[in-house]
């Protein structure tokens, strides 16, 4: 089948791979370059780089809704396009210019987790299980009817960004076994139910300020959901401290108070119970072990960190 690929973020890279090794990509769509890193360098979207290395051709429109996309699918002759965490929305004309129109691979069971961060908001959530839909896209916000999906169980420790990474090649083979469905017909999508729909909402930087003063599986999972962006942040002698990789375990104490320091990490009391946290990183300074942070005595038992009052850096 002849199609059009659209996405931007390292997540989509297998999905591209697999497409352009089973079907025929006529043009790969993805954002514009854009300044990254402190000296704000321009830098390519991963799927701009990786279409390169196929040898696909590339276009990256500013907008959607200026015709230009519309009218450069279109010269394509492409029957499909399948569409991968490209970051825009896309207007009706888009979405209808191309015979089979566009699918779409989405980090969640659908209709469960609408929106731009369902794979974070899983973590946070503490879902036990996840996965991947492959849907046919309409105006709505992830509201298309599902052609097929994957389920897969979380990991307790797994970050927001692991599990990403993890789902991103269950995707690419739901969505190759979804376009040859749809070139033979055997893909029948049932009506979507709205009634059951949940919305995950792109993260801000305040979603990765910790009150400790929360039930501890809610403290570790937030822990985990917002890393790596925008990464789990609290005030430990006035000054905002990073936190990775926690769980729940056993402790009593003041919310916040740092009840002990081992191999294991720094055990934190919350509301409920505690966590232990296993890597910390200071303003400037590298990441590193609770232990190692405790020994350039940056953390020690009896501490308190506090939700930050002011936005997170």
């Amino acid at each position: 089948m002849r199609v059009v690929f659209m996405g931007s973020p390292e997540f989509a890279v297998p999905c591209l791979r697999a497409l352009a090794g089973a079907h025929e990509v006529t043009l790969v769509v993805s954002q514009p370059d854009k300044p990254a890193g402190r000296g704000g360098q321009l830098t390519a979207p991963a799927v701009k780089v990786a279409a390169l290395e196929l040898g696909l051709p590339v276009i990256q429109p500013r907008s959607a809704r200026t015709g230009e996309l519309r009218d450069a699918m279109r010269a394509t002759g492409a029957e499909l396009a399948v569409v991968v965490a490209y970051g825009k929305i896309l207007p009706k004309d888009v979405l209808e210019v191309l015979p089979r129109g566009c699918i779409n691979v989405h980090a969640s069971i659908l209709p469960r987790y609408r929106g731009a961060a369902p794979v974070q908001w899983s973590v946070i959530n503490n879902d036990a299980e996840t996965g991947v839909a492959i849907m046919q896209l309409d105006e709505g916000m992830d509201t298309g009817p599902v052609l097929l999906e994957r389920r897969v169980a979380v990991d307790p420790d797994e970050t927001s960004g692991e599990l990403l990474a993890r789902l991103a090649p269950i995707g690419a083979a739901a969505l190759l076994e979804a376009v040859d469905g749809l070139a033979n017909g055997a893909l029948v999508a049932p009506p979507p139910d709205h009634a059951r729909a949940t919305h995950a909402p792109m993260l801000a930087k305040t979603d990765g300020a910790i009150d400790f003063a929360q039930p501890a599986a809610a403290v570790a999972a937030r822990i985990r959901g917002v890393d790596p962006w925008p990464g789990a942040q609290a005030m430990l002698r006035g000054q905002l401290t990073k936190l990775f990789r926690a769980r729940p375990v056993d402790g009593a104490g003041a919310p916040g108070t740092v009840l002990a320091i081992d191999a294991t990490g720094a055990r934190i009391a919350t509301s409920d119970g505690a966590i232990v946290v296993r890597e910390l990183q200071a303003p400037g300074r590298k990441r590193m072990t609770a232990q190692q942070f405790a020994a350039g005595r940056g953390i020690a038992v009896g501490d308190v960190l506090t939700k930050p009052t002011a936005e997170p850096t």
